[in-house]
């Protein structure tokens, strides 16, 4: 099962995020926005160098099909660049903000080297009326061999602090996880093909 998070770094969520991820011994694949990346460069780089993975998000969350094409190009060229500059990593996936991605995108995303992926479950754990137990409840329905589950590490584009309810459920996540055989990690570990 693939581990990932959008929307990050952030200052208060990340750091959180990445003790429980370490106390567990879970690697994940972040998708991270550009500009948060640049806010945060710390944060940035400790994600990186836990040895988890790298992937965009993009350089702002930003529904793509309100974009013309050369903006599209511009967000994730810039993106790509800010993001492999602070990590040292040269990122090999993307996921489209809102996971709707228009014909331009997915060109200017494969022009850069980037594969896109989506997911199978994800924990609503964006909205204000997210917890802990309605985060897990929801991601265990989707949580099978091949899955790849999305959850936030940030409220940047959230309800305000609703990577608590993250926080809150991903232990009860792992476990499930390890309860039902599931190796988890990142999407490098996954299987997935990276075009």
């Amino acid at each position: 099962m693939a581990l990932t998070f959008d929307d990050g770094p952030h200052p208060q969520a990340t750091p959180e995020l990445l003790r429980l991820l370490d106390s567990t011994g879970t690697r994940a694949t972040f998708f991270l926005l550009g500009e948060m990346a640049e806010q945060h460069p710390s944060i940035t780089q400790a994600i990186a160098a836990a040895g988890h993975e790298i992937a965009v998000h993009g350089y702002e969350h930003r529904l793509l099909l309100t974009r013309r094409p050369a903006e599209t190009l511009v967000d994730l060229t810039r993106a790509t660049a800010v993001i492999s500059e602070l990590t040292g990593m040269t990122p090999r996936w993307w996921r489209p903000p809102y996971g709707i991605a228009s014909t331009a995108a997915v060109r200017a995303a494969r022009r850069l080297g980037l594969t896109p992926v989506l997911w199978s479950c994800w924990g609503r754990d964006w909205t204000r009326r997210a917890t802990p137990d309605s985060v897990f409840r929801t991601v265990r329905r989707g949580l099978t061999g091949g899955a790849t589950v999305l959850l936030h590490d940030s409220d940047h584009c959230a309800a305000p602090h609703s990577w608590e309810a993250t926080i809150g459920a991903l232990p009860a996540i792992l476990t499930t996880c390890r309860a039902r055989g599931l190796d988890i990690g990142p999407l490098s570990e996954h299987g997935l093909v990276h075009l």
